[in-house]
């Protein structure tokens, strides 16, 4: 779905704000980097800036119309002055961008302007980043670079010295939720999906995913027999979360439900009863929380951490989960 610049503008105001002034002035940058965490809308306001750059009939002076030729075909993905560029495969290959050059040292098709995005530009090999920087170094005043990323300090500090740098907050939870609701979520699940991601698209999908669902089953699970004796805990690893969460995404998205139940434990005893977000389980986690104490809640919650950070150091995950069991239960 196509987003306009008013619904953009609720994501993410101050980004919207100065990239208004840069169309009414006249002086759009040869090179911009967006910059912020997945789901803050980075590629849906470069699609828009994009359209901005290209409308026949601005509205305002900087808004695209979305109707004209232009604008019609940058959202349909054929216009042949806007170039996309993605990672093939793990990564931003050097061909990629020379091909991308090799495509601007030609005229405009049809006009003189040139738009070129990057997405996930931090993931540009050696080369690609090199060749890319040459090119930087010798902006063509009708030509725009869209650089988009999630991890900025992966980028080459050259790179990112030629580019201005728009920072792209995260969406609030208590935004985030009302947005889910107003798209169809429960009051129920939306605080539990506004937790796992900022991204409205990726947390509608989990809210109809079965794995998802069933994901949160067995955490729930996981923790009541954590509770019990360490041989049951160790059966249900075997016989029901290692069945279910094998992808090394499916783990860590494993371990944020389970630290998320660990912290509504923590906001029952503070009496912090607006920040709980496993609400279908609400009652037996209140039973859960008069059985612990403060301070093995929070020992347990850097546990958990801690399993998160071997995981993404590719340490094993079956040897990681079992020594997180063995941690959790420690002071029970």
């Amino acid at each position: 779905m196509v987003k306009t610049w008013d619904q953009l503008e609720e994501l993410q105001p101050a980004v919207l704000r100065m990239l208004k002034n840069s169309l009414l002035k006249n002086r759009v940058a040869h090179a911009y980097l967006f910059e912020g965490m997945r789901g803050t809308g980075k590629k849906e306001i470069a699609e828009l800036l994009t359209r901005a750059l290209f409308c026949e009939s601005l509205i305002d002076g900087y808004k695209p119309c979305e109707d004209c030729s232009s604008c019609r075909r940058i959202n349909s993905g054929n216009h042949p002055d806007v170039h996309i560029i993605e990672p093939d495969g793990q990564s931003i290959k050097v061909e990629q961008i020379r091909n991308l050059q090799s495509e601007f040292s030609k005229k405009g098709v049809e006009s003189l302007k040139k738009v070129y995005m990057l997405v996930h530009a931090d993931k540009m090999s050696v080369s690609a980043a090199n060749s890319l920087l040459k090119f930087l170094e010798e902006p063509n005043a009708e030509t725009a670079a869209l650089l988009l990323t999630e991890q900025p300090q992966k980028i080459l500090p050259t790179i990112l010295s030629r580019c201005q740098a728009l920072t792209f907050q995260p969406l609030s939870p208590q935004k985030m939720v009302s947005q889910l609701v107003e798209n169809g979520v429960t009051p129920q699940k939306a605080p539990l999906l506004a937790q796992l991601t900022n991204s409205l698209d990726e947390a509608l999908e989990l809210n109809v995913d079965e794995w998802f669902a069933q994901a949160q089953k067995i955490v729930v699970k996981l923790y009541e027999v954590l509770e019990k004796n360490p041989l049951e805990a160790m059966v249900t690893l075997q016989t029901d979360w290692f069945l279910h969460f094998k992808e090394k995404e499916q783990i860590q998205r494993g371990l944020d439900l389970l630290l998320l139940i660990f912290k509504d434990l923590l906001y029952i005893q503070l009496d912090k009863q607006e920040q709980i977000v496993f609400q279908n389980d609400l009652e037996r986690m209140r039973q859960f929380a008069l059985r612990t104490s403060r301070r093995r809640l929070t020992a347990q919650m850097s546990a958990i951490l801690e399993a998160k950070r071997k995981l993404a150091a590719n340490m094993n995950p079956q040897l990681m989960m079992e020594q997180l069991v063995l941690k959790l239960q420690e002071g029970s």
